[in-house]
This record gives C-alpha cells, structure tokens and sequence, in this order.
C-alpha cells in the first residue's frame, strides 16, 4: 500500500506541476506528430513493467504533446479548465472506482448525481421534476434528449418505437435552425430518423432562428410527430432563440421542444444574461455541457427531460440479474451508458466550490472578456461581425485568406490559441472566452500577440 500511495502521489504532483506552467507555457506548441506516435508505440514488452516505471514513461511520452486547453488563454473551441475542486474529486473518482450505473452497484455515485442534478435544475431554471442524465458531451445530451423526443411523439400517435423501430412508423419532422450545431443531426442519424427528416428553418442576422419562419414552418407541416429543436448559444456568435415564443408556437401544434444549449444555457445562470434564455423552463428536453463554461473535467455534461418517465422509457432497460434496476430511474436509466464512470463526484465538488453566486459571476467575467476582446480588437482596427451577447467573438481581419493566415499564425505563435471558422460565407477567427482563470491581462497580452501576426500577415489594419 505504500508503494500504492507514493504512485499516485507522483501523479498528483505531475498534475499539479502541469497545471501550475499553464499560465506561463505556450498554449498549443509545435508538435511532430510522428515523433509523438513513435513515443508511444514502443513495442508492448513481455514481461510486466514497474508502475512507477510505466507512469515516468507516460509523462515523458505526452508532454511534448500537450495543448493547454486548461490554461487561461485557449480561445479556440468552447471549453474551460476544470476547477481545483472538481479536478481533485475526479481523481478521488478513479481512485474510487465506483460503477454509476444503479444505487446498488455504487450509493455514493447515484447520490451524488441526484444532489448535483437538483443544484443544475435550480441554477439553470429547469423544472425541479425533471430528471437528469449524467453523460459525456453534448452529443450524448442532445441523443438522450431526442431519444425522449422520439419516443413520445411516436407515442402520440400510437407507435411504440422502443418495441417496433422506425419500419413502418409515421414520420417524424424535425424542425431545426439553418444554423445548428452539427451533433444535432449526428444524433438524428444514430436515432434512425436521419438528416432527411429535417425541415430547416431560417435563422436571423446573428444566427438565432426566425421564429416567423419557424411559425410558418409548423403551419406548413401540419398535424404529425413533429420536434423541433432549439439553441441557446449559437456556436459562432453566441446567440440564443427566442425559447419562450418558440416554446409556445411548437406545443400549440403538440411538438416537442428539445434545446441544444450545450454551453449558452449557463446564461440563465447570471442575471445579467438570463433574459437572453427566458421562456427555457417551457421546454421538453435540454442538454448542456458541465466540461465547457461550469469548468468541470471531461467528460461531463447533462440530458435534462421535463417528463423523467419518458426519458427512462427513451433509454433504459432491465435484466433479471441487473439487481436494483426497474425502480425510481437513476444513473444509467437516463443515459444510453452501462458501465458508467462515476462523473457526478466532480459535478458536486465544482458546484460546492463556485457557489450560486461563484457560477453567476463566472459566466458574467467570461461575457465581460468577450466583450473586452471586441473592443480592443475593433480599436486595433479589425472588423468584429457579430453582437458579442455571451462569450463568443467572430473577427475578419481583411481577406478570407489573410484572415486564415492570422489564425495560423496564432496557433504557432503559442501566446494563445484561437480557431478558424466559415460563418454567412466568410473566413473568421472564433475567440471564445470560458475558462474561469482568464484575466483582462490575459486577453490584453492576446490582443497584443493578435495585432503583431496581423502586420505581419499583410499589409497594414483592416480600416
């Protein structure tokens, strides 16, 4: 046992020293990938190795590989850094070695996700009946969300998809956004429904969906399984739907309503975002990501359902030796896992260590930095394309191509990282700003490296 203890000591202080160079090393090295693989794929030896052996190899291996996406200035997809407490409750987590799958197979686990579920609920306005699945991403959220979807408009009209599949099922209409986010129809691929079933409704000038057109949409349509889904927190410019008008139009022609808000939901979190998601509590399902803006460890995130027995329906299952299956649906119940890892520990350390108040003023930081970089950036005299609502800042920097030049050259650069993306048919540097450890040097010191590249990537400032 103490050779036991001494191991993961050593991991823990490899963990700590990384986290600790975060602010000071370069956010996304040069990397020979070639180099890495060959590190790792030494030939597996005969006889067993050391552990302490094992994890001097590892660490030597993945560290020139590292990006540090859990460093303060990593802008380039919408993630955060998982805070000291919910990084600490994880490692507990996999020292654990807990089964989620039901109370029996770990009390502690199924516990801690209920808590955590009631505190997510009440953080985020969701009814307090509705039930929680504890997943890995928003894939998985947006999957168990349609999942529930699925099954109950199909139930509205007398089919029973868990029993007889899709052959022969009335067709079910998905109304979604022009401009979704992409796992929406990966999910409604992996759920049988497939891309074809969506009727895509315009969205607005900052992405959000009309819902003029969406009304159109539904009279057009007409009676039938109809779902429609939602977002709250487009993921180019941070935009949200109007929930509350949406939520009503879809349930007058008796459509489910799921809301993909896998990270702009934490917006009804702070008062000074929340009116950009009112109306969400009226919703059927919503997913939401805990690894993005609540800075919680991968692989978190969440499938809420107003109607817990149709999520259970949607997804669970029994066996005559799952002993404690088939009662009140909980840990695997809600999701479409078996062998879950026990994620709800970190969910409840990262909550109990931010507050009510310590989320709020995460979220309103992060909006105030986004912010801060649109105005430095359109002083510096670059062009910033949307309304910065949240956390996310779309910029032109000339030409696509000059643009895509600026973006390289950052990702080289090493002071930050930041990504590319194509939105109403332009070449643009997407920043988004979630991690709670960013500061407003953070965002002067990028801004700083950023004006540097852009001389450097064409002839004088866009004007």
């Amino acid at each position: 046992m103490d050779e036991l203890r001494d191991l993961f000591r050593r991991a823990a202080d490899h963990a700590a020293d990384y986290r600790r160079s975060l602010p000071d090393r370069p956010v996304g090295p040069p990397v020979d990938q070639a180099a890495l693989t060959r590190a790792f794929a030494v030939p597996l030896p005969t006889a067993p190795t050391p552990p302490e052996r094992v994890l001097a190899d590892l660490v030597a291996a993945a560290e020139p590989g590292l990006v540090a996406t859990a460093g303060p200035r990593y802008f380039g997809f919408v993630v955060g850094g998982a805070s000291p407490a919910a990084t600490a409750a994880d490692m507990l987590a996999a020292g654990w070695d807990q089964i989620a799958f039901n109370p029996v197979t770990s009390p502690a686990a199924v516990a801690a996700e209920t808590a955590a579920g009631g505190w997510l609920k009440d953080l985020l306005g969701i009814p307090a009946t509705a039930s929680v699945g504890f997943v890995t991403g928003g894939q998985a959220a947006n999957t168990a969300g349609l999942a529930a979807a699925r099954h109950q408009v199909l139930a509205d009209g007398g089919w029973d998809v868990e029993r007889r599949g899709l052959t022969g099922a009335p067709p079910v209409r998905v109304l979604a956004g022009a401009e979704r986010h992409a796992t929406v129809d990966r999910s409604l691929r992996l759920l049988g429904l497939g891309t074809d079933a969506v009727r895509e409704v315009p969205a607005g000038p900052q992405g959000a969906i009309d819902p003029d057109a969406l009304a159109a949409a539904l009279r057009e349509a007409g009676p039938g399984p109809t779902v429609v889904c939602l977002q709250a927190g487009n993921v180019n410019t941070g935009a949200c739907d109007e929930l509350r008008r949406a939520c009503d139009l879809v349930h007058r022609h008796g459509g489910w309503v799921h809301v993909d808000g896998a990270f702009g939901l934490w917006a009804a979190a702070a008062p000074t975002t929340r009116h950009l998601v009112d109306g969400l509590e009226a919703a059927d399902s919503w997913a939401c990501d805990g690894h993005k803006w609540l800075n919680l460890p991968y692989d978190t995130a969440f499938a809420f359902c107003a109607r817990p027995d149709v999520h259970a329906a949607a997804l669970s299952y029994a066996a005559a030796y799952l002993v404690g299956s088939g009662g009140v649906p909980a840990g695997a119940d809600l999701t479409a896992e078996s062998s879950r890892r026990a994620r709800g520990f970190a969910v409840w350390a990262g909550l109990r260590e931010l507050g009510r108040d310590g989320v709020a003023a995460l979220v309103e930081r992060c909006c105030a930095l986004a912010r801060r970089f649109a105005d430095r950036l359109t002083s510096a005299g670059f062009e910033v394309v949307n309304e910065v609502v949240l956390n996310q800042v779309l910029v032109g920097f000339g030409d696509d191509a000059r643009t895509d030049r600026v973006v390289a050259a950052a990702q080289v650069d090493g002071t930050c990282w930041v990504g590319g993306t194509t939105w109403r048919g332009r070449r643009l540097m997407r920043i988004s700003v979630s991690n709670a450890t960013t500061t407003e040097a953070d965002v002067d010191r990028t801004v700083a490296a950023l004006v540097r590249l852009a001389h450097g990537a064409g002839e004088g400032v866009v004007h």
